[in-house]
């Protein structure tokens, strides 16, 4: 399965993995899975880092590209078409960096990896 991280998993993954509950645990240890990263979080990191709304060991710069590596996920970039699904999306969601993700995990078919009860209202496959 092509599992696509939210923002918010990825954080707990690398920095309070015990928010983790054992069926997520279970997805993301399976090697058969496919674990992906989008390009959306970096930027939705980056911001909120900037606000002072997440507080990091480092700068994003510093410690993102070390996290995604050391996790073995694989990385995405945002793509064209994804954005152009954005117009289509009903507005369960306000979120602009959420929403990306859906409409990235439609596009492409994967699945979504959230806690977030909103983004399950989607049309997506969420685990």
């Amino acid at each position: 399965m092509k599992i696509l991280l939210d923002t918010q998993i990825a954080l707990w993954l690398w920095i309070q993995p015990t928010k983790l509950n054992a069926s997520q645990r279970a997805l993301l240890k399976d090697p058969t899975n496919e674990v992906i990263y989008h390009q959306v979080s970096t930027w939705e990191i980056q911001i909120k880092y900037d606000l002072g709304k997440l507080p990091l060991p480092g700068r994003p710069a510093e410690v993102l590209p070390n996290w995604i590596s050391a996790s073995g996920l694989r990385s995405v970039s945002i793509e064209d078409r994804a954005v152009f699904m954005l117009g289509q999306l009903p507005a369960h969601h306000r979120d602009p960096f959420d929403r990306l993700l859906v409409a990235h995990a439609l596009v492409n078919g994967w699945s979504l990896l959230t806690a977030d009860e909103m983004l399950k209202t989607y049309p997506v496959l969420t685990c």
